[in-house]
């Protein structure tokens, strides 16, 4: 069975939440027999071909990428029928209008899937023009599949556009890298550099953008017991430093940029991961799939998005209302003084990840939807 994903950009390219979960949803159905392949956009597409351990990337270029939409010219047209011509299934991932052009001007008769990650949630001059051309896709499609069930029903264009035969909830999930051997070799010069000693710390991991809700972990942090890590690099640094510096935030840590091993170590050193995004951008939230892997509790936001489908109020941790300092530091604070707690919700999250978001969860289920479309 040979599946193209389909989306604007990938690895090597600077990489994002949802490349990872395509590459995600790629090595795990590659488990159960699937070989999938990905087609893409780059700024410099040499080489065109890549092997990696998920398939082969195929890369056009990318000519402009107003509002994060990437544009291709014809070339990428003939790359995009050439591999769909060789894909028993489409695999599209939403949002990414050139992949309607695509879709549509390609004309390739195939069973077609498309992973709907999020809403256009800010671009909302671009939703209005794009949306006839975003609604026939959706219509097109063989199945369409929200990243959680709270997320299928909260979303008006999939409630609107989707008939509930073809609407399905396939949650995200990792492969699981807890304990390879290799990864936890960093993690003493790790705490060292960050001088974050014996005492229990939070962290807040991944890019520093608008939705990630971080002002309302600063604002919460003078009243938070313990030290707080900031993991990650973005747009929005210089302005979340300066807001620590006002509001006396002398227990937030800003880690800069990590890489995957520091990043294992954190992980692996925290008390709780904490999220406080506030808007539906953050559709999901693949870092608190990485906190259940680790068997760590959460604090997150209820934004009726995937993020409190993954984190299970009362029982993987605690989900609290957006922009409210007050309760978040409440909640943080209950796992930062209560290590049994932590613990209980920690062994929680682990049984949850692995019923859930695992490597065979994920592989089985998309190989089922890939079966059902080809009517296997």
């Amino acid at each position: 069975m040979k599946v193209l994903h389909i989306y604007r950009t990938y690895f090597p390219d600077p990489p994002g939440g949802l490349q990872e979960a395509i590459r995600q949803i790629s090595l795990s159905t590659r488990a159960c027999g699937v070989d999938p392949r990905i087609f893409t956009l780059s700024p410099n597409p040499v080489p065109r071909d890549i092997q990696f351990p998920e398939g082969v990337v195929t890369r056009a270029r990318s000519w402009a990428a107003p509002a994060s939409c990437d544009l291709g010219g014809f070339e990428s047209l003939r790359q995009y029928r050439a591999q769909a011509d060789w894909a028993d299934v489409l695999h599209f991932h939403f949002p990414w209008p050139f992949a309607d052009v695509l879709h549509l001007l390609g004309r390739v008769k195939k069973p077609a899937v498309m992973t709907y990650h999020s809403d256009v949630v800010r671009q909302r001059a671009l939703g209005y023009v794009y949306g006839p051309l975003m609604r026939s896709t959706l219509r097109s499609m063989s199945a369409v599949v929200a990243t959680s069930a709270v997320y299928a029903q909260s979303s008006a264009v999939l409630t609107s556009v989707v008939d509930r035969q073809r609407l399905k909830a396939i949650p995200l999930g990792i492969i699981d890298y807890r304990d390879d051997p290799q990864q936890g070799r960093f993690a003493p010069q790790c705490i060292e550099r960050l001088k974050l000693g014996n005492a229990p710390y939070v962290l807040a991991l991944g890019v520093l953008r608008y939705y990630k809700g971080l002002h309302t972990l600063i604002e919460a942090a003078p009243s938070i017991a313990s030290t707080i890590v900031i993991a990650g690099s973005g747009p929005e640094m210089e302005r979340l430093s300066e807001l620590a510096k006002q509001v006396g935030a002398s227990n937030v840590v800003f880690a800069g940029q990590v890489s995957h091993e520091e990043k294992v170590a954190l992980l692996n050193g925290c008390r709780a991961l904490v999220m406080p995004s506030h808007l539906r951008s953050e559709a999901f939230g693949m870092v608190l799939v990485e906190a259940e892997m680790f068997g760590k509790p959460m604090v997150c936001c209820e934004m009726g998005s995937g993020t409190s489908y993954v984190n299970e109020h009362g029982v993987t941790g605690f989900v609290v209302p957006p922009e409210s300092p007050v309760e978040f530091a409440a909640a943080v604070n209950q796992l930062v003084r209560d290590e049994a707690l932590a613990l209980k919700m920690g062994a929680a999250a682990r049984e949850r990840y692995e019923r859930l978001f695992s490597g065979p969860a994920l592989g089985n289920a998309y190989r089922g939807l890939y079966e059902e479309v080809l009517g296997l």
